[in-house]
């Protein structure tokens, strides 16, 4: 599933191809996906405008149109945007897509739909009516606020990583990233960290996220001494070279190293 680097990735690709570019039609290739207001409707409010700015929170990126309003897009387990010429073939997996006056398209892909596209006045009401908490990268999410969150959780911090309601844009894989960096193994109970563990989670969090932005989440871009690119079966630790161990936490298969994930 596109996760935070992923669909920050995404939005800065938006504001790079397609930005105060048009709208002379909206395509709605699969209405199963529109929420909150019909696919006819959706596709007249949309021709004409043109997308002003984008904002992310979590794994939802907003565009603001032009006159008023937000464009909602939800990746679902697989996504991604597509900038292309209109006389070139439609991208795969393409649901919704855009064409632009200067003969170009932004396709919105969803290889299972289960992606989501919806409209709304306000990204922040948006993200509190989904029941998100804070974007994991958000300014305000200091490390006073982040230690009184895990406070509020019980269980393996993974699992509690993951938790949307909790903050917004950690899935599976860079879980498994977040806690290789910060030592702690996925199965670790939240209640029995201590201070010095909870302040070295967050640390981890925020610079392996900002790490992967830069990276444009790609696994073979990645940092010397990232866990992604071997995060398989067969992998090995980036620092160690110890097979890396696999666990189940919260039904998702999780990877890490027992020697440098002691904790």
């Amino acid at each position: 599933m596109p996760e935070l680097p992923d669909v920050e990735t995404f939005r800065r690709y938006l504001d790079a191809t397609s930005l105060h570019q048009r709208i002379r039609r909206a395509v709605v290739e699969a209405p199963e996906l529109v929420h909150g207001v019909s696919a006819r409707r959706l596709r007249r409010i949309l021709a004409g405008q043109a997308l002003a700015s984008s904002e992310r929170h979590g794994k939802y990126l907003f565009g603001a149109l032009e006159s008023d309003g937000w464009l909602v897009l939800h990746f679902g387990m697989t996504g991604g945007l597509a900038y292309s010429k209109l006389d070139k073939p439609l991208p795969r997996h393409t649901r919704l897509w855009l064409e632009f006056d200067n003969g170009y398209r932004l396709a919105y892909r969803s290889q299972r739909k289960l992606g989501r596209i919806a409209l709304t006045g306000d990204p922040r009401a948006y993200a509190a009516e989904r029941g998100l908490g804070p974007d994991a990268l958000d300014p305000e999410l200091d490390l006073e606020r982040f230690r009184a969150l895990m406070a509020k959780r019980r269980g393996k911090v993974k699992g509690v990583l993951m938790d949307q309601g909790l903050i917004a844009g950690i899935g599976n894989i860079y879980a498994d990233e977040v806690l290789f960096q910060a030592g702690i193994r996925p199965t670790t109970r939240v209640d029995a960290m201590g201070d010095e563990d909870v302040s070295r989670l967050y640390d981890a969090m925020r610079s392996t996220l900002q790490a992967t932005i830069e990276a444009q989440a790609d696994p073979e871009q990645m940092p010397e001494g990232f866990l992604l690119p071997q995060r398989h079966q067969d992998g090995r630790c980036p620092r160690c070279g110890r097979a890396l161990a696999r666990v189940r936490v919260s039904g998702r298969t999780s990877y890490y190293c027992p020697r440098c994930q002691p904790a």
